[in-house]
């Protein structure tokens, strides 16, 4: 009798924790799901309809979170959507918890990198920025990594490093005319106008309407007539 009602007992147990897993998994893609559905809203200027989703990515998260704290997809998701939101300083406190949970959560110091950085922390966002690329070579948010890293050393007129950063990020992904833009800007301040004049055309190519590539291909070239 003992050893029925054991059984019973790990049985419900067992039951109960499938069902709790099950609702784990389903609410992470739930919560990514409208995450980027808010994402492709947001890219339509269709602000009202992108925030609804966000939200709803933000309560499923916290939900999650409520939940089981351990669990890390939860983290990256709510500091994601957060920051689309522009709500820097939560992405900063929920990414240091999430990373003080699971310190191998290398996403959240590249999304606390991008928000420091729009916080104007330029110091912290660097850290974080080179922690990142230094400990996960091949990540998913690289090129962005460096795009970032190259920003700050462009502000600080640090340009020789600037120029490394741009052109690693632009040849992580050369598809975005604001970095090759960003790397022109920094080749013609390092007087490299051959450089200069490769980076401006390949924003202009990628944008034909891209006023200022244009506007800094044909400066470039003006100072090449002179020299």
């Amino acid at each position: 009798m003992k050893w029925r009602l054991l059984c019973m007992v790990l049985l419900i147990n067992q039951s109960i924790f499938s069902q709790t897993t099950a609702n784990s998994e389903i609410l992470i893609p739930n919560a990514r799901q409208s995450y980027y559905i808010g994402r492709d809203w947001e890219a339509k200027n269709h602000i009202e309809e992108a925030t609804r989703y966000y939200d709803e990515a933000i309560r499923l998260c916290l939900d999650e979170i409520a939940r089981n704290r351990s669990n890390e997809p939860s983290y990256v998701i709510l500091t994601w959507t957060l920051q689309r939101q522009r709500r820097y300083a939560e992405v900063i406190s929920w990414g240091e918890q999430g990373l003080g949970i699971s310190p191998h959560n290398y996403p959240l110091l590249e999304i606390m990198g991008e928000a420091y950085f729009y916080l104007d922390d330029y110091d912290h966002s660097l850290d974080c920025m080179e922690r990142y690329s230094n400990i996960v070579p091949q990540g998913e948010r690289l090129s962005t990594a460096y795009f970032f890293i190259g920003e700050i050393y462009r502000l600080r007129k640090k340009y020789f490093h600037a120029d490394i950063a741009y052109t690693t990020a632009v040849a992580l992904e050369p598809n975005l005319p604001l970095w090759w833009y960003r790397l022109g800007l920094v080749k013609e301040s390092l007087k490299d106008y051959t450089g200069a004049i490769e980076a401006y055309d390949h924003a202009a190519l990628l944008r034909p309407a891209y006023l200022e590539a244009r506007q800094g291909l044909e400066r470039v070239k003006k100072v090449l007539e002179v020299l």
